[in-house]
């Protein structure tokens, strides 16, 4: 990746994210006092991933799930999670759970498209070549994502649903954003926010009838 082409990347992250905030602090309210009604907890969850470099930081999230979640089960999440609240079904299923990350993007540690960061759990069993993934930012969606989008529902219909995550599911992940990187550009990563809003939107429009 070129240096031009980063520091494109960064001044568009920057931008974006700052009018996100802004533009979303509404949204964002009343998202707020949704989550806070509905079940007992904060409002924001924070989780460990992994970074570039293999760097550990924390990742901002509305909560989706009730606050013993990660004592109560896997590190994934199924369709139909019994830990799952109420509004927090609504807000994963349109992705309105990941919008915090902006702050994440503004403080250098994610980008608006790059591989979505995993758990320090499963990147122990990434191999050499897998690996690559650490040498750019992650990202707020990617490819992967919008192919993966219906993970959860997939992942319920299996009997051993952390298996078929591990041995199918990221590999094939990790293999799309390795391309990613191989190819990026700003052109590429326009391509990606766009089809992650019309996937959203299409979301909206199965739900419309």
């Amino acid at each position: 990746m070129s240096r031009r082409y980063l520091l494109m990347k960064r001044l568009f992250d920057l931008i974006c994210s700052v009018l996100g905030l802004i533009l979303l602090s509404p949204a964002f309210l009343f998202i707020a006092i949704w989550i806070k009604l509905d079940s007992k907890g904060p409002v924001f969850f924070r989780q460990q991933r992994v970074g570039k470099g293999g760097e550990v930081f924390s990742i901002y999230k509305f909560r989706t799930m009730r606050v013993d979640a990660e004592r109560c089960g896997k590190q994934i999440t199924l369709a139909n999670d019994s830990r799952i609240t109420t509004c927090g079904a609504a807000l994963r299923k349109y992705k309105l759970d990941e919008l915090p990350q902006l702050v994440n993007i503004i403080k250098g540690e994610m980008s608006l498209v790059g591989p979505r960061p995993e758990v320090p759990a499963y990147v122990r069993l990434y191999n050499e070549e897998q690996k690559k993934v650490y040498s750019v930012q992650p990202g707020l969606t990617d490819e992967a994502s919008i192919k993966y989008r219906n993970e959860n529902e997939l992942l319920h219909s299996t009997e051993d649903s952390e298996r078929i995550y591990v041995e199918q599911i990221m590999p094939d992940k990790l293999r799309i954003n390795l391309q990613y990187i191989e190819s990026a550009s700003m052109g590429k990563d326009l391509e990606i926010i766009m089809k992650t809003l019309l996937a959203v939107v299409k979301v909206k429009g199965e739900d419309g009838g």
